[in-house]
């Protein structure tokens, strides 16, 4: 296909030869080139331009079909040619297509061609331009034809639907359009921006199922467009059944067959809209074992018998239901209803007595008029509301009661003797004293139900003698500890007519507690009373009772007083009954530890029953009660001080047990009872320590005392297990020592023992030589020592250094004492030092005299051996003597060191 351009070149050149070769006017078209205008959107048949033909000199006519346009830039059938008349012509839009400037070309180049019959043609160019018109909004999509909307009911006000429509010219120039409900509403609103929201909570059952509302939207232009939505209401089950029967009350007689409807409970649900299932459950709320409700129905039925007569229904025969309607099984909406059922006495029970046969035994000297026996007493009517419980006797009738007995007053049950019953009378003879009455009892009301009494009289002997208890009145103990069956005491009753007649024992009235309605039995035929149960003497101490005895015919009553004793069956409680208790070392004793202060109470004893004692973990018994009984208050005291220092004691946390005895003194006793409870109390006590404990040792007279002074440290200190530890090993090491020292000595010892040949030394004033001592010599070793206390030998009266810490000594030299070297002996030269086993001199065994540094140690080395004595205290030789003096034997360490 060749350009549009280069099609209308030839186009022009072909009629310019053709005008060129006729040598006349050509054919051509009038009005064309031509621009013209044409809006969109136009609908088919709009008139674009106007032109004519002029037809060539030939007046040939042009060709049917033409003119036409052949090509059209951009190709587009969108225009058409018309004819007008014989040569005038039209270019309207043809409907093919829609013009539309905004998504359209906008410009169209039409060619024109026209031919006539003897093939002359023309061709021009009509530019058509599209102008651009304000087009009205528009709704899209489904918005377009109407949109359905659901809003659920009770739901709050607010935002519902964005409705948007779309403008092809305020849209593109981002133009806002407007929106607005064209059908004004109370429950919605909308904005200018096409936010429908709603104003006020719709409620389905008030009537606002559904709303129509018309949206208009308008563009800048002013042209506008509309839709409609259709809002629904959902309808939620938000509304709770009514109650539509309108009875509350229903009156309904006793003794109705189970399954008898009584009433019938009916309601409906306002959310049955077809929408909900239309089932409303009912039951039952209150507890009822006369009544069930069908739950579908709401029918009420009779569940069990009703007795009117019986039970509660006697005393209130109203009967209170609650009736829960519920529109579904769970979860759903309920109403609740009061249904009170008043239930009707009807006359369904005969007059029943306690007894229907009678024998009365009636003395023979009875006189007219005398009540023999009175029905009334023994029969009743259990019906609850008169006449139905109303009754009558009739006329008494038997053998041989003519003229003898009678009701007085008519059909009131009382029988009385009207005639004489003197057994020396023939006629009451040929009776045999006996008379047989048949009285029938019956209701005052339909269906008149009666009964047979039938009445033994006989005629007795004329009692003289009343039936009486042995004593006045009866008093019992018993100890509240006692089981039941507990024989308690024995009531006797006696007749001293002939013959006795059995005597029935029975408890009138008393023995009820708070807890049991009788505490007490009575034998009905010895007499006998006994416990039910167990008696609390804090509860209830004393019970009167009223006991009846009865043989038939006569009848005596006596009062009874049992007292509960009060046993010790309660353990005291004290208060605290456990405590804390921090003290320092140094508490002075009797003083009252913090203040503790121990309270006791006891249900059955009195304060000044209480005992108090302290249990194994008093310890040196440190600590005591004051005071210690006879009152329900006491405090803890320090009896005796705390002595640490001295070893005796060596517990720092007591745990004291506490025994409170109540000793059984209960109120109105002189002295305890076998039984004593004992509560307990346990106290924990923390001896404190002081920061620095000082010991003092007891001064005794020419003995020196050395003050130590000892830090105390708590046992969780860091430095305890290392301290603990290097004292391990220093003492293991001091231990070694000693046994390498000791070896050592027992191994110079072993050659120097006593030789049998030689002669001991003559003992001075004719003393057996036999009876010497062997001299201990102590083999000196020079330490560097330092000697800080003092103290005086008992046995020499001499004077001697010691190391307060390692319990080393040494003799001290006196002004008044030469060196040891130099003092002339009374048994000739000083003997030579030597070793001998432990035990063989008077000086400390395995001990080793340690030498001072300087002339004082030297001096102590050369008077060692002055130490050695006989048994009667005088200085003795050793066997073995050598120039070299030996040395001294210490004394021992004084006990108060």
């Amino acid at each position: 296909m060749q350009a549009p351009g280069t099609s209308m070149q030839e186009a022009v050149i072909l009629l310019l030869l053709l005008e060129a070769s006729s040598g006349g006017e050509a054919l051509h078209l009038v009005h064309l080139p031509a621009t013209s205008n044409v809006a969109e959107n136009s609908p088919p048949g709009t008139l674009v331009h106007k032109f004519s033909v002029n037809l060539s000199v030939s007046l040939a006519p042009v060709v049917p079909g033409f003119p036409l346009i052949i090509n059209s830039s951009p190709l587009i059938e969108v225009f058409k040619v018309n004819k007008l008349t014989g040569t005038n012509f039209e270019v309207v839009t043809f409907g093919k297509q829609q013009l539309d400037f905004e998504t359209g070309p906008n410009t169209f180049d039409l060619q024109i061609y026209v031919k006539d019959e003897v093939g002359v043609t023309d061709l021009q160019i009509l530019t058509v331009q599209v102008t651009d018109v304000n087009e009205p909004p528009e709704f899209q999509g489904n918005l377009a034809k109407g949109l359905d909307l659901f809003v659920a009911e009770r739901a709050n006000p607010g935002f519902i639907y964005q409705v948007e429509a779309f403008d092809p010219e305020d849209t593109r120039r981002h133009i806002p359009l407007s929106y607005f409900l064209t059908s004004p509403s109370r429950n919605f609103g909308m904005s200018a921006n096409g936010t429908l929201f709603s104003t006020t909570e719709l409620d389905f059952e008030a009537g606002h199922k559904s709303f129509h509302l018309v949206v208009e939207v308008r563009d800048s232009g002013g042209l506008k467009a509309s839709t409609e939505l259709r809002v629904s209401i959902v309808n939620i089950n938000d509304e709770i059944p009514l109650f539509t029967s309108p009875t509350r009350v229903y009156s309904i007689p006793e003794e109705l067959r189970v399954g008898t409807i009584v009433a019938n409970v009916t309601a409906e649900d306002p959310d049955q809209d077809g929408s909900f299932p239309g089932h409303l459950l009912y039951t039952i709320t209150t507890v009822s074992k006369y009544f069930v409700i069908n739950q579908l129905t709401g029918t009420i039925l009779v569940a069990r018998r009703i007795d009117r007569d019986a039970g509660e229904l006697r005393q209130n025969p109203t009967i209170s239901l609650e009736v829960l309607v519920r529109d579904r099984p769970s979860g759903g909406q309920e109403n609740r209803i009061q249904i009170t059922f008043i239930v009707e006495d009807v006359n369904d029970n005969p007059a029943t007595c306690s007894q229907l046969t009678f024998s009365i035994m009636v003395p023979e000297s009875a006189a007219n008029g005398t009540l023999l026996l009175d029905l009334s007493k023994f029969c009743f009517d259990s019906d609850s509301k008169a006449p139905n419980n109303a009754f009558n006797f009739t006329t008494p009738s038997g053998v041989g009661s003519s003229r003898r007995f009678l009701q007085d007053p008519a059909g009131s049950g009382k029988i009385v003797l009207t005639g004489d019953l003197d057994c020396e009378n023939p006629s009451n003879l040929a009776a045999g004293n006996r008379y047989t009455l048949i009285i029938q009892v019956q209701d005052v009301a339909p269906p008149y139900y009666k009964n047979n009494i039938h009445i033994s009289i006989l005629t007795s002997p004329v009692n003289e003698f009343p039936l009486v208890f042995g004593r006045p009145s009866y008093v019992f103990d018993v100890s509240e500890l006692r089981p039941a069956r507990t024989r308690v005491g024995q009531v006797q009753a006696m007749d001293k007519d002939f013959p006795q007649s059995s005597i029935t024992y029975s408890i009138a009235s008393g023995g009820a507690s708070l807890q049991y309605p009788s505490v007490f039995w009575i034998n009905p035929k010895t007499g006998e009373l006994q416990l039910v149960t167990k008696a609390d003497y804090e509860t209830t101490p004393t019970y009167t009772l009223r006991i009846r005895a009865t043989n038939g015919e006569d009848t005596s009553s006596v009062t009874v007083t049992v007292n509960i004793l009060g046993e010790n069956d309660e353990k005291p409680v004290c208060t605290p009954d456990s405590y804390f208790l921090a003290i320092p070392v140094d508490l002075q004793v009797g003083t009252n530890i913090q203040n503790f202060k121990l309270t006791c109470t006891d249900l059955d004893s009195s304060p000044r029953s209480f005992r108090y004692t302290i249990g194994p973990g008093n310890i040196n018994s440190h600590f005591a009660f004051s005071p210690s009984a006879g009152s329900n208050v006491t405090r803890l005291l320090l009896a005796s001080p705390f002595d640490y220092a001295g070893g005796l004691d060596k517990v720092w946390d007591y745990e004291l047990l506490v025994y409170i005895t109540d000793d059984n003194l209960l109120s109105g006793r002189t002295k305890a009872g076998a039984l004593v409870e004992t509560g307990t109390v346990t106290l924990s006590v923390k001896v404190i320590p002081l920061p620095t404990t000082i010991i003092t040792t007891t001064p005794v007279p020419r003995v020196t005392y050395q003050i130590l002074r000892e830090n105390v440290y708590s046992p969780s200190a860091w430095y305890v297990p290392f301290v603990v530890t290097l004292g391990s090993i220093l003492l293991l090491g001091f231990l070694l020592c000693l046994i390498v020292l000791l070896a050592k000595a027992i191994s110079r010892c072993c050659p120097c023992k006593t030789r049998k040949n030689e002669k001991p030394p003559a003992k001075k004033g004719g003393t057996d030589v036999q009876h010497v001592k062997k001299a201990a010599v102590v083999e000196v070793i020079q330490l560097n020592t330092v000697f800080d206390g003092e103290a005086v030998d008992p046995v020499t009266g001499e004077t001697y250094e010691f190391n307060t810490k390692t319990g080393a000594r040494r003799w001290k030299k006196s002004t008044a004492q030469m060196p040891a070297s130099r003092k002339p002996s009374a048994q000739g030269p000083i003997a030579a030092p030597r070793r001998v086993a432990a035990g063989e001199g008077p000086g400390l065994p395995g001990s080793t005299s340690q030498e001072g540094d300087g002339p004082r140690g030297q001096e102590h080395t050369q008077g060692v051996g002055l130490g050695v004595r006989s048994k009667d205290g005088k200085p003795c030789t050793p066997k073995h003597r050598n120039p070299a003096p030996t040395s001294r034997a210490l004394p021992k360490p004084h006990a108060a060191m």
